[in-house]
C-alpha cells in the first residue's frame, strides 16, 4: 500500500462527537498537523468522513 500524508486545515470543534473521534483516531492532536498513514481501505474511509476538516498534502 501507498502512504498518504494528511493536514488537518479545521478545527473539529462544535462537530459531531463521531467526526471528533475520527479525527482523533487518525493521530491529529493540532491543527495545521501533517500526518503519514498507510493507504487501507480503513484509513481511506476515515478521511473520507472528515474531508471537509482535512487536506492531503502531496
Amino acid at each position: 500500500m501507498s502512504t498518504i500524508k494528511i493536514k488537518q486545515v479545521k478545527s473539529a470543534i462544535k462537530r459531531p462527537a463521531d467526526q471528533k473521534a475520527t479525527i482523533k483516531a487518525l493521530g491529529f492532536s493540532r491543527l495545521n498537523q501533517i500526518i503519514e498513514k498507510e493507504g487501507t481501505p480503513q484509513i481511506l474511509g476515515m478521511i473520507n468522513k472528515v474531508k471537509h476538516l482535512i487536506t492531503i498534502v502531496e
